[in-house]
């Protein structure tokens, strides 16, 4: 029986950040032939958008990009996500906060930020784009995408048998 592994992106609403690396690191799972054995989801430490889809700026940028986020709605972080998850990766040192506050004793998840994976910085925030300009949304993905390389080389190893 193969062992699988689940991620949990989370940022402050669900419709930006979160569902980019949700999209992002899905569509690189596929792309190594690892869909049954990686398991992705997104939410948000807020709970504005619930069920809403992504910010149409953060979708436009995916699918320019060749990410899909059409199934993507956004949802509430919980406190079952610390059973149900391996991962669960905070966008920004608020987001973390929030996500250590709300963290049960009983589950083994590594709550940690979404960037400690990137190879190409040494940030831990990937910024809000909500407010910000157009060219927020592109400046966001570049960070994610370089993030989920880095979090799919760790998750890899992971998979690995032990010997």
């Amino acid at each position: 029986m193969s062992r699988s592994i689940s991620v949990l992106f989370v940022c402050l609403g669900n419709i930006c950040r979160s569902p980019t690396a949700h999209a992002v690191f899905r569509s690189k799972v596929k792309e190594a032939g690892l869909q049954d054995q990686i398991v992705v989801d997104s939410a948000g430490t807020g709970s504005w958008h619930i069920g809403e889809p992504p910010d149409a700026r953060s979708t436009e940028v995916a699918e320019q990009n060749g990410y899909d986020m059409s199934e993507i709605f956004a949802r509430q972080v919980c406190t079952e996500d610390f059973d149900k998850f391996d991962y669960i990766l905070a966008m920004d040192k608020e987001n973390h906060n929030v996500l250590q506050r709300l963290k049960t004793e009983s589950g083994s998840v590594i709550l940690d930020y979404f960037m400690s994976f990137s190879k190409r910085t040494k940030r831990f925030d990937v910024p809000d784009p909500y407010f910000g300009t157009e060219g927020g949304f592109d400046h966001v993905l570049e960070l994610i995408e370089g993030a989920s390389d880095g979090l799919l080389d760790h998750v890899r190893q992971q998979l690995k048998p032990p010997f």
